[in-house]
Protein backbone atom coordinates (compact mmCIF):
# COMPACT_ATOMS: atom_id res chain seq x y z
CA UNK A 1 0.00 0.00 0.00
CA UNK A 2 3.00 2.85 0.73
CA UNK A 3 4.77 1.18 -1.92
CA UNK A 4 2.42 1.89 -4.38
CA UNK A 5 1.05 5.68 -3.13
CA UNK A 6 5.24 6.13 -3.52
CA UNK A 7 5.02 5.10 -7.23
CA UNK A 8 1.99 7.12 -7.80
CA UNK A 9 3.86 10.18 -5.91
CA UNK A 10 6.91 9.79 -7.90
CA UNK A 11 5.25 9.19 -11.23
CA UNK A 12 2.97 12.01 -10.42
CA UNK A 13 6.50 13.96 -9.53
CA UNK A 14 8.29 13.04 -12.94
CA UNK A 15 4.59 13.92 -15.34
CA UNK A 16 4.88 17.46 -13.40
CA UNK A 17 8.53 18.15 -13.89
CA UNK A 18 8.48 16.86 -18.07
CA UNK A 19 6.12 20.25 -17.92
CA UNK A 20 7.98 22.58 -17.43
CA UNK A 21 11.00 23.83 -19.10
CA UNK A 22 13.53 26.22 -19.09
CA UNK A 23 16.47 27.97 -20.98
CA UNK A 24 19.34 30.73 -20.01
CA UNK A 25 18.67 34.11 -21.32
CA UNK A 26 21.36 37.40 -21.53
CA UNK A 27 20.15 40.79 -21.56
CA UNK A 28 22.68 41.60 -24.97
CA UNK A 29 24.04 38.33 -25.72
CA UNK A 30 22.54 35.63 -28.63
CA UNK A 31 21.98 32.66 -27.56
CA UNK A 32 24.80 30.70 -28.84
CA UNK A 33 27.42 32.34 -26.96
CA UNK A 34 25.46 30.55 -23.93
CA UNK A 35 27.73 27.23 -24.98
CA UNK A 36 31.43 29.54 -24.52
CA UNK A 37 30.78 31.22 -20.85
CA UNK A 38 29.51 27.58 -19.88
CA UNK A 39 32.27 25.37 -21.28
CA UNK A 40 34.70 28.73 -19.75
CA UNK A 41 32.86 28.39 -16.19
CA UNK A 42 33.29 24.48 -16.57
CA UNK A 43 36.76 24.63 -16.53
CA UNK A 44 37.50 27.25 -13.96
CA UNK A 45 35.30 24.59 -11.68
CA UNK A 46 36.89 21.73 -12.98
CA UNK A 47 40.32 23.67 -11.71
CA UNK A 48 38.50 24.14 -7.88
CA UNK A 49 39.98 21.83 -5.48
CA UNK A 50 36.72 21.92 -3.41
CA UNK A 51 34.90 20.84 -6.20
CA UNK A 52 36.85 18.16 -7.05
CA UNK A 53 35.42 15.57 -4.53
CA UNK A 54 32.55 14.40 -6.62
CA UNK A 55 29.71 15.50 -5.47
CA UNK A 56 27.84 16.43 -8.28
CA UNK A 57 25.57 18.70 -6.67
CA UNK A 58 27.69 20.76 -5.66
CA UNK A 59 29.50 21.40 -8.95
CA UNK A 60 26.11 22.48 -10.66
CA UNK A 61 25.54 24.78 -8.09
CA UNK A 62 28.31 26.28 -8.71
CA UNK A 63 28.45 25.80 -12.69
CA UNK A 64 24.71 27.84 -11.97
CA UNK A 65 26.78 30.77 -10.24
CA UNK A 66 29.09 31.43 -12.41
CA UNK A 67 26.53 31.80 -15.82
CA UNK A 68 24.83 33.85 -13.78
CA UNK A 69 27.55 36.12 -12.87
CA UNK A 70 28.21 35.84 -16.72
CA UNK A 71 25.12 38.01 -16.65
CA UNK A 72 22.91 34.74 -17.92
CA UNK A 73 19.54 34.48 -16.09
CA UNK A 74 17.52 30.94 -16.07
CA UNK A 75 13.92 31.95 -17.55
CA UNK A 76 10.85 29.74 -17.94
CA UNK A 77 10.51 28.98 -21.30
CA UNK A 78 6.42 28.86 -21.45
CA UNK A 79 6.05 32.54 -20.21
Amino acid sequence: MILSRYLVLSVFGLLLAACGSAAWVHPTKPPDEYLTDYKACEEAIYKDPKLQQGNQLLFHQALDRCVAKKGWVLKDTQE
